[in-house]
């Protein structure tokens, strides 16, 4: 063959290679598609036909769909998709299966999301449902391991550094180092994580200014961008920019080449707070706004006076929530009620959102956040502003009233329900068993007993299978004007073994074990919980904590003494304190019951059982009987006390 034709042919293989490459190129992306869509229709078939629900292989079927569209084409449009999917998924075969390597899967699924796709609107959604959905047994031995490593290794870190004979030495800082790899490998994406990094890159930077070796002031460096990288959330992040001397929006800008970085309202790389909504309750003597953002914000708050000649009329109370942009939503909420007019949210600075409250008339406030999601609450207390009328027909004194002006004390009791719709509460130890229906029966039993044997007014938070925010709950005990509230929950833990009942009120722990429980009530975590304890000084100054720890006695006491006349084993662990978010604000008497274990199979099984229920709710009646006895000794009540005999 001649060189002019094998040059011929030559160039023919290659165009002919390239075409096929191309067609190869978009038949794999059509592919793609194809597979995403019969994904797509798979998941959609399955959520409509409950039948197939019972399954496992049907939901497995699913997740392989959307498996296969994720590993064909990991960085597509269509992975960070296909991986919410998988996780929605395997969170909906959780509440069929109850086994924990389910659970466990959409969390690794959601944190993968949430860590390789910074720039995907999935970001968002996998961390809203990792924030509301149970920990698994896997992830919380883990998180628990995890921490046991960083106390050890913090405490050495201490000692080290108070130790001047042993600072010289290499070996000491490299042994401390090693222990907060230790704690950060046991779990990378807990709540451990980034202070083990931060804290690893800390002694190398420390250890550098004794060694002067190049190679630890690079693994300081190297360590430090490292927690940037993994947990730009983090205050963390934050701390290892300032040790740094960097900037987190440029060092972002760096490492993602500009290319899918998160832009905030300037253009620049970087991630902001989005405020979400604003939301309110009130009646004439108090008023509830709750501010909600997609993620945790430094937040300022400040009382202004447009004209200084005026007392209270046209104050303004604004609240600033530093770095971050204000979403698509209604920008001015009318709330005109007796102590305030409006409630406006613009974007005051190009970082910085502020929520200006325009105020009739006020005696107290307070502003305080919340966690797991990220909300600001303001909750403004005062007497109705009076309002000129013209004369109108004297009216007779209503029951209310009368019953105020004798002092009669308990007249409405709140009942709270917790969990509700999609939040499902702990699961049982039987199969298909949850708290949040389980806490709504005993609800309905007390809520019967109350008005039947003591004679209040009863009004319960839910009376279905509804969600409702831990903070609505509170305001809705205020906006009710409530004189006692009653939060009626399930315990759980992940020793089966475990078992009791325990009474709660408001107040400030150290206690790990009323912390932990805290943790789970609140759907956040224990370093969120230390975090809330220091917001919680300023709001226990104005809390009803004495009367809330009596009327947690009285109930503890008479419940334990109640089922034990009925059942066996009933252990009485005692009356605690601890700062849950449902307790948080209220303006009356407030408990938390947490009535039994749910996730212990003796408990589980009397907690579904309606004489259990009944005898539980027999001793809280007790409780509040002896509670308001102490505080209004003429009271009387509808009906005795009934005596029941051993079971």
């Amino acid at each position: 063959m001649s060189k002019k034709k094998r040059s011929i042919s030559i160039s023919l293989l290659a165009f002919i290679c390239c075409a096929a490459s191309v067609l190869w190129s978009c038949a794999a992306r059509m592919s793609t598609e194809q597979i995403f869509s019969q994904a797509e229709s798979c998941s959609k078939e399955l959520q409509g036909r409950p039948g197939q629900q019972k399954h496992r292989s049907d939901w497995l079927r699913c997740i392989d769909k959307f498996d296969e569209v994720y590993k064909q084409d990991p960085k597509g449009p269509r992975a960070a998709d296909a991986l919410y999917q998988m996780g929605c998924l395997y969170q909906g075969l959780y509440t069929y299966s109850y086994k924990d390597k389910d659970l466990a899967a959409a969390e690794k699924i959601f944190k993968q999301i949430v860590k390789n796709f910074p720039g995907s609107a999935y970001k968002t959604k996998a961390a809203e449902s990792l924030a509301t959905m149970p920990m698994s047994a896997a992830s919380v031995e883990r998180q628990a391991a995890a921490k046991k490593l960083y106390l050890e290794a913090e405490a050495d870190y201490h000692k080290l550094l108070a130790d001047s004979s042993r600072v010289k030495y290499r070996g000491y800082w490299l042994d401390n180092i090693q222990k907060f790899e230790s704690a950060y490998q046991t779990d990378p994406d807990g709540v451990w994580s980034a202070a083990s990094l931060y804290m690893m890159g800390t002694l190398y930077a420390n250890l550098y200014k004794y060694s002067f070796k190049p190679e630890d002031d690079h693994n300081a460096k190297e360590t430090l961008e490292k927690v940037i990288r993994e947990h730009t959330d983090s205050a963390y992040a934050q701390k290892a920019a300032e040790s740094l001397g960097i900037d987190i929006n440029t060092f972002l800008s760096a490492q993602n080449n500009d290319k899918g970085a998160p832009k905030n309202i300037t253009g620049q790389p970087g991630v902001l707070a989005t405020v979400t909504g604003i939301r309110y309750w009130s009646n004439p003597e108090y008023t509830r706004v709750v501010i909600n953002a997609d993620r945790d914000a430094e937040i300022e708050s400040n009382l202004l006076k447009k004209d200084p000649s005026i007392d209270q009329a046209n104050q303004r109370l604004y609240v600033d929530i530093k770095n971050s942009r204000l979403g698509n939503i209604d920008t001015t909420i009318p709330i005109n009620d007796s102590l305030l007019k409006t409630a406006r949210a613009g974007q005051y600075t190009a970082d910085t959102v502020r929520v200006v409250i325009d105020i009739n008339s006020f005696e107290a406030y307070n502003v305080f956040s919340l966690s797991n999601p990220f909300r600001i609450v303001i909750d403004v207390r005062g007497k109705p502003v009076p309002k000129t009328t013209a004369p109108q027909e004297i009216q007779g004194p209503d029951t209310a009233s009368i019953a105020k002006q004798l002092a009669l004390g308990v007249q409405r009791i709140i009942v709270d329900e917790v969990h509700g719709g999609k939040d499902c509460g702990a699961p049982g130890y039987v199969k298909g068993v949850h708290e949040k229906m389980i806490v709504l029966e005993i609800a309905r039993k007390l809520a019967n007993k109350i008005r039947s044997e003591i004679g209040c007014e009863v009004i319960m938070t839910r009376s279905d299978d509804t969600y409702l925010t831990l903070e609505e709950r509170t305001g809705i005990a205020n906006m009710k004007k409530g004189d006692l509230f009653i939060s009626i929950h399930a315990n759980s833990a992940i020793n089966r073994t475990a078992f009791g009942i325990e009474t709660y009120f408001l107040n400030l722990t150290t206690d790990d074990e009323s912390i932990s429980v805290a943790a789970r009530e609140n759907a956040t975590s224990t370093k969120n919980i230390s975090e809330l304890q220091t917001i919680l000084n300023d709001l226990l100054q104005n809390a009803k904590i004495n009367e809330s720890s009596r009327l947690a006695t009285y109930v503890q006491k008479e419940l334990c003494c109640n089922l034990s006349k009925k059942y066996n084993r009933i252990n009485n662990k005692g009356v605690k304190q601890a700062p849950f978010y449902v307790l948080i604000g209220a303006q009356m008497p407030a408990i938390l019951v947490e009535t039994a274990f749910i996730s212990n199979s003796t408990e589980c099984q009397r907690l579904m059982d309606p004489k259990y229920q009944n005898s539980l709710c027999d001793g809280i009646i007790k409780g509040i009987r002896k509670y308001i006895a102490e505080i209004q000794p003429t009271a009387t009540f509808g009906k005795p006390e009934k005596k029941g005999g051993r079971g």
